[in-house]
């Protein structure tokens, strides 16, 4: 591993068996379980020369550092808070991955500058979950409010530049609230991504789902949508079932 300067208020985590690393400081939004679940719901692709691109890539939530293995090729990181940008360059450099990865501090809007259009294999999001509704209550430090809240970018727009990043056949993974579900699969049908395989996660056994994985591909056939087995986080002591054990432990992704 290589040595990198923290910031005040930084600490580094280790986040899997294998070892990997990622900055993360309690004053922004951290890493979470929603990334290791959309790492794991991620098909493996060893070809050398794939592009994938991630959006709304946040600090250590960085997922494609979690998962650098199950994918090859190079890496797009795209990330419009700077001081998220900042931390998830040295979460790459931290684990030697500066070769494969570039970490973009720019608006997903402005993402064809860096990426050409119909060139990407592989695009994932794990988007803000919540409208930014004036009556819905919003955390008042800032990079928490963006993570949670479409402050700065929405449904459409995530659709709109994976689809326009994405080769045809390419894929796009999403995770996201299935109280949203009916305006997402609307939503990527109307942007050329065809939902092909979908998976409810749900907190402990007995309660609703309350996270959603997406698998899409571009300019795919409108049929053949997979509902996957579903996966139950934890047990009723709280604990993690063993699945999720598996991904934490890396064995799974």
């Amino acid at each position: 591993m290589t040595t990198v300067q923290l910031k005040p208020n930084e600490r580094i985590d280790q986040l899997s068996a294998q070892g990997v690393q990622i900055i993360q400081s309690s004053e922004v939004f951290a890493f979470s379980l929603d990334a290791v679940l959309l790492a794991d719901f991620v098909r493996p692709n060893q070809r050398q020369k794939i592009k994938i691109v991630d959006l709304c890539a946040g600090n250590g939530r960085n997922r494609s550092v979690f998962w650098h293995h199950k994918l090859g090729g190079h890496f797009y990181e795209i990330e419009l808070q700077e001081r998220l940008a900042d931390m998830a360059r040295r979460s790459v450099a931290l684990n030697d991955l500066t070769a494969r990865y570039e970490v973009i501090n720019d608006d997903v809007a402005n993402v064809y500058r860096y990426v050409a259009k119909d060139r990407a294999d592989v695009v994932v999001c794990n988007p803000p979950y919540f409208k930014n509704a004036p009556a819905s209550q919003k955390n008042p430090n800032r990079y928490l409010a963006i993570a949670r809240h479409e402050l700065t970018i929405d449904l459409a727009m995530v659709c709109d530049r994976m689809s326009g990043l994405l080769k045809m056949n390419g894929r796009g993974y999403l995770v996201h609230r299935p109280e949203r579900l009916p305006e997402i699969l609307a939503t990527m049908t109307a942007h050329r991504l065809a939902p092909k395989r979908i998976k409810f996660v749900y907190p402990k056994p007995g309660m609703e789902a309350n996270i959603v994985l997406i698998e899409a591909i571009k300019d795919g056939k409108p049929n053949g949508t997979r509902i996957m087995p579903p996966l139950i986080v934890a047990g009723e002591d709280g604990k993690y079932g063993p699945e999720v054990q598996a991904m934490l432990n890396g064995s799974n992704i």
